[in-house]
């Protein structure tokens, strides 16, 4: 399979490329730099800003898949728009090329608590991060609206963190899962596989999955 991969060089980006070249796929890692995420055939890397949508038409083209993990701007100010801006050119870019399945790297701030309430909204939420928690939830509101895409938003844990691959892990929907303690977490490792698991499956077309132990 061939996955154009974006945000390839971060770091859920980086273990997604891994995963998929582990399994054989080829992967073309776009990225801003051009860098490679992992050394060795089976990756091709090519310099693009998602930004723009005619660099990502260049970049999907011949795709079976289309996989990003774009993050929004971490330098302090509201990401929203920005993020918004950056998924609206990406998204045009993608159909603009061809492609007609996505896979999306989101966030876990829009899941809800088994009380039902937005853990973004829930008390003890940091407010750090906040902001790219509303972001991400814009990005999945607006993904729920789109009905010419094959689209899958694929949310981590409440904690995600660079770890081992064990290939065990829950798949959920929108309400956050924790563990016996109550927890909420899964390695990026972890994560990287249920997400290639998806991209190789298709099996939650035009739906949000969460991924957590």
């Amino acid at each position: 399979m061939r996955i154009s991969l974006f945000g390839a060089t971060g770091m859920i980006g980086s273990r997604i490329a891994a995963e998929a070249v582990r399994r054989g796929h080829e992967v073309v890692a776009v990225s801003r730099s051009g860098e490679a995420p992992v050394p060795g055939p089976g990756v091709t890397a090519v310099a693009a800003d998602a930004a723009t949508a005619r660099q990502v038409a260049e970049a999907v083209a011949g795709a079976d898949v289309v996989a990003s993990a774009l993050v929004p701007p971490r330098d302090g100010t509201d990401p929203r728009v920005p993020f918004a801006a950056l998924y609206d050119a990406f998204l045009r870019g993608v159909r603009a090329g061809g492609a007609g399945r996505v896979v999306v790297v989101g966030g876990a701030g829009s899941l809800t608590t088994a009380d039902g309430v937005p853990l973004a909204d829930a008390p003890g939420f940091p407010a750090a991060y906040r902001g790219e928690a509303l972001a991400h939830a814009d990005l999945l509101a607006v993904l729920r609206r789109t009905t010419d895409l094959d689209w899958t938003y694929v949310s981590p844990a409440a904690l995600i963190a660079p770890g081992e691959r064990t290939g065990t892990f829950r798949v959920g929907g929108d309400t956050l899962l924790t563990d016996a303690e109550g927890e909420s977490r899964i390695s990026a490792e972890d994560y990287a596989v249920a997400f290639v698991d998806e991209l190789e499956k298709g099996g939650h077309p035009r739906a949000r999955i969460s991924v957590a132990y």
